[in-house]
């Protein structure tokens, strides 16, 4: 039964309602208890002459209380529900609840939670039982069939995982043990987005078994990834995609984070309308994107939206190589020696350990590199040709510089961008200038286009390219006479470059211009680096440990007990439970395994064409609420309000307040009595703070003054608390908690120890509060005193930190006794531990205590000084940073030097010094047994 909003389970209990006016009536008959009084003789006679009356029914006020609370309770039986729901098909032999958990489920997870269990809740109403399974969950996992309260704790167990889903494998699990449960309804829980094998796997799914569909999926898929992330020549390139449908415009906005998660660049992504694909560039330096370690779409809280980079995506590295030998007595004759000084603020370089071609070839092509620039390299070794070529096509940039070798090898089509004609053009040769030819303005169509042309270099030898039709095209640069001076192309993946000169400066001043950087620096920035370089074959073979995940809500995340290691290969790996996205290596070098791909789209699910009975529900939030426990609670006011008017009625209540105060009067009368109160007969003799100071004196307590810092006060009363805790835990003694003490006003007599941290920032105390320390002092109180600065010895004189300083200024104005570090025979060092020494957090003070200056006889010192205890305490230490403990019992400041041991040691400098504050130095009269058993006869 429904009356929107609202809704009763048990709507025949309603009819109860019409029981009401028979309540009234019953009500209205039942007068209440008549109130009675004690009146004095005078008050009797003084209302003798009116007329007694009694009423004959309850008060209006009070039957409508009652009525109303007789309403509630029928309404609440009748279990009405506000803004209640359609119960859903949760119907037949069983419940198979198919919920994709997959990484495009993260963003809206809990609707799709709410949504299950309102499916589980009305299939434990119907008494079904239901199968629950995950689609990218380990394959094994258990899927029951379980009953609603089983279902409902696997509902809640389970999480969005950052891989995609696994329909078929899961789905032929579902039907296969739904083959003994013929006749179920299947709730199929997608993300909204299509697989490879859908339809075969809704076959399977609902062709036998299945009696209805109910069919749950977003109204729209929201979804935005990030598909690629390239370091271009100019920035990142950055593409986005979202699923088809959405005519509007889009933006979205990029943001690059480095190892430690700092947001370093941000970039704008425009959908157009109907598009779905985005392009963008992060412009930022070439030296910034080095330090990008991953860059994520903002408000996109899934791992679709997260690329994690590699060396792949950074620093290129860049691999040199020269037939000529090196002249360690001249390098800058050396090939490679301009080449090394332009490259080496930009580029990782390497080079091979042999000067042999077949060797040193490959040996370069083992380190990955992005790029090889090759110095007057003639004729390349076939053994190992075919392998150079393999790399270019792959993507890798080979660079080579003329010279004598290059000229006398002839032509090579795969590893040259232009064919070359035989011999070279210098001065004075056959083919001669009559002056050194200066560069022109670099052609628009290369790298160099937008740099301004050196007017100070000039060349006067070169090797000449075959006059082609496609020459134009494939020219960086050239000379005033029109030949080329830096020729390249594209060659399948990767690209050639040829500078028709020699990197030394013998053929032109180019390598020792600032435009030679320039130009070698535009062609790195070309290049693309081919993986993470590996210093072996069997290394390369390995696999790599998981390093850091990308979680399901695109946060980086340790690895995961299901992460397995990666073995890297030839195209993109897939993406499962045990190699889920994120970096996979070490410290030293990562492999970036991301969920999305340049050929990743977002392709929306079609619901299966089936003759069976389909629901369609969305994702929704469970809005009902059941009005029972309201309803219910509120009739127990009623009731609670009704009790206090019959006894308001009945008098008791107009009572109340004499018996109180007559209870209240004896309470304190007995108290005065206990404290040596002389006035007994007065309740009101207590005076204000009396039952504070009760408090104070009822269990030892330990002190600490206020500073007025906050960090500094924390930090005492949590290393206080935490020397409470070891006193409790180790001793007979059970103080009560830490008092913080205001030394200005509060009453210091309560405490026996106070401890002071002495902090330089903190305000100078008045005259008059160091005056009642000073009075605390000489009536039997300790102050420690605690500068916590460890450089100090507390009050030496020479050079001194600020607290000391602090330190010293109080001291001035206090009656304190001479002062010496703590002798090794004194009470304190074996008041109940054996304590050579008193560190804190720190281990470079002293602790320095009233010296015993009436002992002569320095073994016998703590004897001769008789029972005192030196009123004042100075450390630099830092106790309180030792003793102090959060509230799970753990340190909260580490020591220095970080030893276990020593925060032990500071906790029992801590127990000796309480157990001297409170028993004097009795342990010192051991010593004495002797000489009293002697003096007694014994």
């Amino acid at each position: 039964m429904s009356w929107l909003p609202l809704s009763f389970g048990a709507p025949m209990v309603l009819w109860g309602l019409l029981a009401l006016p028979v309540i009234w009536w019953l009500l209205r008959l039942t007068p209440p208890r008549p109130q009675t009084e004690v009146f004095p003789p005078l008050r009797i006679l003084a209302r003798v002459l009116r007329r007694e009356e009694t009423p004959h029914q309850s008060p209006w006020w009070l039957t409508l209380l009652r009525l109303l609370m007789a309403a509630l309770v029928i309404a609440a039986l009748a279990e009405p529900v506000f803004n209640p729901r359609e119960k859903l098909p949760a119907e037949g032999s069983a419940l198979a609840l198919v919920i994709d958990n997959d990484w495009a489920s993260a963003a809206d997870w809990g609707k799709r939670v709410a949504t299950a269990e309102r499916l589980i809740a009305d299939a434990g109403s119907n008494g079904v039982p239901v199968v629950i399974a995950f689609t990218a969950e380990k394959p094994n996992a258990e899927i029951g069939p379980f009953d609603a309260s089983a279902a409902l704790d696997r509902l809640r167990a389970a999480k969005p995982r950052p891989i995609p889903t696994d329909r078929p494998a899961l789905y032929a699990r579902v039907a296969a043990t739904l083959e003994r449960l013929p006749g179920a309804s299947v709730a199929v829980l997608a993300d909204g987005l299509a697989a490879n094998g859908d339809e075969a796997a809704f076959k399977t799914l609902l062709e036998k078994n299945a009696a209805r569909l109910v069919w749950a999926t977003s109204d729209r898929i929201s979804l935005t990834g990030l598909t690629g992330a390239d370091n271009q020549v100019d920035g990142f390139a950055l593409t986005a995609i979202r699923a088809p449908g959405d005519p509007a415009p889009a933006q979205v906005t990029a943001g690059a984070f480095d190892d430690k998660g700092r947001r370093i660049a941000d970039a704008t992504l425009t959908f157009a309308p109907g598009e779905t694909t985005a392009t963008g560039t992060m412009a930022v330096p070439f030296e910034l994107r080095n330090d990008f370690a991953s860059i994520a779409l903002d408000g996109e809280h899934q791992a679709g939206a997260v690329r994690v980079l590699d060396e792949s995506s950074k620093r290129r590295r860049v691999g040199l190589l020269s037939q000529a030998e090196a002249d360690q007595a001249q390098p800058l004759l050396s090939p490679l020696y301009y080449i090394r000084r332009a490259l080496q603020p930009f580029a990782d370089l390497v080079e091979p350990s042999s000067a042999d071609l077949a060797d040193a070839i490959p040996q370069l092509l083992d380190q990955k590199p992005a790029m090889i620039i090759m110095a007057d390299v003639g004729t390349i070794p076939e053994q190992v040709r075919q392998r150079l070529v393999d790399w270019v096509n792959n993507g890798g940039t080979l660079v080579r510089f003329a010279g004598s070798r290059l000229a006398a090898a002839g032509n090579d089509d795969d590893l040259l961008p232009v064919r070359l004609r035989s011999g070279e053009r210098a001065l004075g040769g056959a083919l001669s200038w009559t002056t050194p030819q200066p560069v022109t303005e670099f052609p628009k169509n290369g790298p160099f286009a937008d740099l301004a042309p050196p007017t100070e270099v000039t060349v006067s030898r070169q090797v000449l390219a075959e006059p082609t039709p496609d020459i134009v095209e494939r020219t960086w640069a050239t000379l005033a006479d029109g030949t080329p001076l830096v020729t390249g192309m594209k060659k399948d993946k990767g690209t050639l470059v040829l500078f028709h000169v020699t990197p030394e400066a013998t053929w032109s001043n180019l390598p020792i211009s600032g435009s030679f950087v320039e130009m070698l620096r535009r062609i790195v920035q070309l290049s693309r680096n081919q993986g993470a370089a590996v210093a072996n074959a069997e290394a390369a073979a390995a696999s790599l440990a998981p390093y850091r995940m990308i979680g399901a809500d695109g946060a980086l995340v340790p690895p995961t007990p299901d992460a397995r290691p990666l073995v890297p290969g030839a195209g993109p790996l897939p993406v499962t439970l045990e190699n889920p996205p994120g970096l996979y290596g070490s410290e030293t070098g990562v492999f970036a395994h991301n969920l999305l791909n340049a050929s990743s789209t977002f392709t929306p699910l079609v619901r299966p064409q089936i003759s069976l009975p389909v629901t369609a529900v969305p994702y929704a939030f469970d809005e009902s609420e059941n009005l029972k426990g309201p309803l219910v609670t509120l009739a127990l006011l009623l009731m609670l309000l009704d009790t206090l008017a019959v006894l308001w009625m009945g008098g008791l209540l107009s009572r109340r307040p004499r018996r109180a105060a007559a209870t209240a009067a004896a309470v304190l009368i007995v108290l005065g009595g206990l404290f040596g109160h002389t006035d007994l007969a007065r309740a009101d003799d207590s005076k204000p703070g009396d039952s504070q100071a009760i408090e104070d004196i009822s269990k030892t307590r330990i002190a600490y003054v206020i500073t007025g810092e906050p960090g500094v006060d924390s930090i005492s009363r949590a290393g206080l608390e935490g020397l409470t805790r070891f006193l409790v835990e180790k001793t007979a003694l059970e103080p009560g908690p830490p008092a913080g003490v205001n030394i200005a006003k509060d009453e210091l007599t309560f405490y026996p120890l106070i401890y002071w941290p002495i902090d330089a920032t903190a305000p100078m105390p008045s005259e008059a509060a160091i005056a009642r320390i000073d009075a605390y002092m000489q009536q039997g109180g300790t102050v420690l005193f605690d500068t916590r600065d460890q450089f100090s010895n507390g009050i030496d004189a020479g050079s001194a930190s600020p607290a000391t300083e602090r330190l010293r200024d109080i001291l001035a104005n206090l009656n304190v006794p001479p002062l010496e570090p703590v002798p090794s025979d004194h009470v304190l060092t074996k008041s109940f531990f054996i304590l050579p020494e008193f560190p804190g957090r720190f281990n470079g003070s002293p602790l320095w205590v009233e010296a015993s200056l009436d002992a002569s006889n320095t073994e016998n010192r703590p004897v001769r000084t008789g029972d005192g205890v030196s009123p004042i305490m100075i450390t630099a230490n830092d106790f309180a940073g030792a003793w102090a403990v959060d509230e799970n019992g753990d340190p909260m400041l580490p020591t220095v030097p970080p030893d276990p041991m020593q925060r032990v040691y500071a906790l029992r400098a801590g127990v000796n010094i309480m157990m001297y504050m409170l028993t004097g130095n009795y342990k010192s009269d051991q010593v004495h047994v002797p000489v009293l058993l002697e003096r007694l006869g014994q």
